[in-house]
């Protein structure tokens, strides 16, 4: 899943380079995936109104549906 996200997030920013992508486990069915980008990406990926960052984050959940785990999206400012 952190493989498909930072593909994702390297796509909408305009620095690519400089975003880092972990996955954290909370705990068995739940992980937390942390995305950081450069100072001035932050609004690109978050969206008019977060709506970049919710489509993300529905995507994770349908993805974690499948797979019968709950990820978890936070962007590290």
């Amino acid at each position: 899943m952190k493989e498909a996200v930072e593909l994702i997030v390297r796509n909408l920013v305009r620095e690519g380079e400089a975003v880092d992508v972990r996955e954290v486990e909370r705990d068995r069915s739940t992980s937390v995936i942390e995305v950081r980008v450069a100072q001035g990406d932050v609004g690109k990926l978050i969206g008019r109104q977060g709506r970049t960052v919710k489509a993300l984050r529905s995507l994770l959940y349908a993805a974690g549906q499948k797979k019968g785990r709950r990820y978890v999206l936070e962007i590290i400012e």
